[in-house]
Formats: structure tokens, sequence, C-alpha cells
């Protein structure tokens, strides 16, 4: 997923940001010149407003680019700004202050605390704005309603624009995730329609031919049939989806066929999308192993059960059985399927798996998967 900082979608409010900088800068410079004379030091007050000019010009520079947009220059920003309107207490005096004279950073000051809600969200926001809120609270030395109201707006101003940022995360997010799933809906038709022009073709007419025959023929015209089955399942509109997270009993529904009982619970077992697919291949390789070990036509049962700290995927067959140091001799021989292939998928999980089977009476293969979080929009 990008990072909604630096997507497109922020980069309107970075730009909202630099121009109610600069006009809060111009009304600053306006009040100071129409009140200097009440100043107790109004020398000072032109280099504080050249400093704040300054800074203007730099961050609108700096927040233009999202690699910039990083913890160093937020602090600063807010360390710079509440320095600005530390002077106050100095340029303007207590006296002034308390008679309600504007501070010199009048809303300007809440330029940072807007940039913080933007690049950290509410908690980011918030926490600028009782920084910026407690300072300008001290600097007025007057807890008035007055005083109060500025601190609970800039505040409540805050909280708005982090809540705006999510969405606008959430939005980049499902964008993105509509755009994958456009392109591979759009793939998935090209190869349907090729496959559906020749190899469904092919299968049907071996099938066709075959249908009656004995011996070989007639097993090679009922194993087309199946592939067939499976091709069409396939290619008929179960696309994959594209996300964070997956629905396994969906990933798992292209292995269903005439052979193999897929069963499961009604609704979507979802899961990290890493977890899915691994659990997708685990299973693959399972299947594969009875195709190669077992006589055609063997029965297969694919079971998903999903419990609140973990799933469990069992394969379970009617097959000749596996022979009590076979999957040891099969690993000292370099043939690693069940070895790579399902242990070390499910182990790298985090999860186990058994398996129990002898000769003559089929095999189960269970997979056990701890849940771990799933990232949704």
């Amino acid at each position: 997923m990008a990072d909604a900082r630096t997507s497109g979608l922020q980069a309107p409010l970075w730009r909202a940001i630099a121009v109610y900088r600069i006009a809060a800068l111009g009304y600053a410079t306006f009040l100071v010149v129409r009140n200097v004379a009440f100043y107790e030091r109004p020398v000072l007050a032109w280099p504080v407003l050249a400093v704040m000019a300054a800074w203007t010009v730099l961050t609108t520079y700096a927040y233009a680019d999202p690699v910039r947009r990083r913890p160093p220059l937020l602090l600063a920003d807010l360390l710079v700004t509440i320095a600005a309107l530390t002077a106050s207490i100095w340029v303007v005096g207590r006296a002034a202050l308390e008679a309600g004279r504007p501070t010199l950073a009048v809303a300007w000051h809440v330029a940072p605390v807007i940039c913080w809600a933007v690049a950290g969200g509410r908690r980011g926001g918030i926490v600028a704005a009782l920084a910026m809120g407690a300072t300008d609270l001290i600097v007025r030395a007057h807890y008035d309603q007055a005083a109060f109201t500025g601190s609970v707006l800039m505040l409540l101003a805050a909280f708005a624009v982090g809540y705006l940022v999510r969405f606008a995360e959430i939005a980049q997010q499902r964008l993105e995730q509509a755009i994958k799933l456009e392109a591979a809906t759009r793939e998935r038709e090209r190869l349907a329609r090729d496959i559906h022009d020749s190899v469904l073709q092919v299968l049907a007419l071996v099938k066709r031919r075959g249908a009656g025959l004995d011996g070989e023929a007639g097993e090679l015209a009922r194993l087309a049939g199946e592939q067939e089955s499976a091709l069409r399942t396939l290619v008929a509109g179960r696309h994959e989806p594209v996300g964070d997270d997956l629905d396994l009993m969906a990933l798992l529904q292209a292995y269903a066929s005439p052979v193999v009982t897929l069963s499961g619970p009604a609704g979507p077992v979802r899961l990290p999308a890493r977890t899915a697919r691994e659990l997708r291949a685990a299973v693959a390789a399972a299947l594969d192993n009875v195709e190669k070990h077992c006589p055609p036509g063997t029965k297969v049962y694919l079971f998903v059960e999903d419990e609140p700290d973990r799933v469990v995927v069992t394969v379970r067959d009617d097959g000749c059985g596996i022979a009590p140091d076979r999957l040891a001799q099969a690993e000292a021989q370099g043939r690693l399927g069940v070895a790579q292939s399902i242990r070390g998928r499910v182990a790298d999980l985090g999860g186990r798996v058994e398996i129990v089977s002898a000769p003559g009476e089929g095999a189960e293969v269970e997979m056990v998967v701890p849940r771990t979080d799933i990232v949704t929009a």
C-alpha cells in the first residue's frame, strides 16, 4: 500500500496549508502595524515578523516535497512557532496582552497544528493543538472565555483535519485495491478466452471421443473430463481477491472438482494475504501428492475450520496411504515436497503440520495456522 502521506490525495491539503500560512502572516503583519504603538518593545516586533516571514517561505518549500514531511521538520515547525508566540511576552508586554492586545503570531500559530494533523492524523493534531493551546494561554496570561475559545477551536480543527486525513488514507487504499482488482479481472478474462478457445476445446473433445472406451483410453477420457471441469470452475469468474486480506475459501474453491470435495464455513475465512496464499500453496502440494501417488479417481476431502485463534485446513484422502518411513526416505533422497512445500510453508507462518496415515487406509494432512492481525480499510 502507498503511504497516504506521499500520495496525491494529500497534495491539496498541503497546498491549502501553505496558502493559509501566507494569509495568516499577512493578517499578523496588519495587526502588528496597527498595534505597535501600544507594545512595550515595539522595535523588536519587526525582527520577529521577519523570522515568521522567513519561516513561512522555508516551510512552504519544505512541505512541498513529501520526502521532507518527517518528524524533524514537524517538530522544528512547532518549536519555531511556539518561540514566535512566546516572544509576545517581551515584545507586546504583559500589560498589553492582559488588556486584550493580540499576540504576534495570532492565527499564524495554527498552521503547524494543521501540519501535524495532516502528517500524523488525529493523534498528532491533538498533541500539537494541546501544546500550542497551552502556550497561547500562558502568553495571554488571562483565562477568560475568549482565550479558551481560541484553544478549543484549534483543538477541534486538529481533530477534524486528522479525521479527514484518515478518510483520505482509506480512500487511497480502496482505490489501489480497485485498480489491482480491475487489472487482475481483465487479465483473467483474457486468459479465460484463450483457455476456452484452446485447452477446454481439446479436453472436451478427448472426453467425448473416449467416453465408453475401456482401458487406458477410457481412463484418459475420464481424466480429461475432470481437468475440463476444474478449468471451467477456475475461469468461470471466481477471481482471486486483491488486497491486504483474502478469503481462504475463495482461494481453495478453485480446487473443487468431481474428486475433490471442499467443506468449510458458509461465510468467508479472511486471513492476511501472505497467510492465505501460503496455505493455498500447501494445499496444492498435498493434492499434488495424492494425484502422483494414489490411484486415479481417488476421493479427496478438503476441510476448513475457522476458529477464533487459528485456522485448520485438513486434506484427507481414501487412497493407498503412506508407509511409516516413506516420508523420511523421500526427504533423505532429496524429494522435499512434503518437507518444504507443506511443512516448510506452514512453519514459516508459525503453524504446524500433522500427518496421519497407514498403508491402505488413506492419509490425512492437518495444517494449523495461528490467526494474526488482518489489515482492513
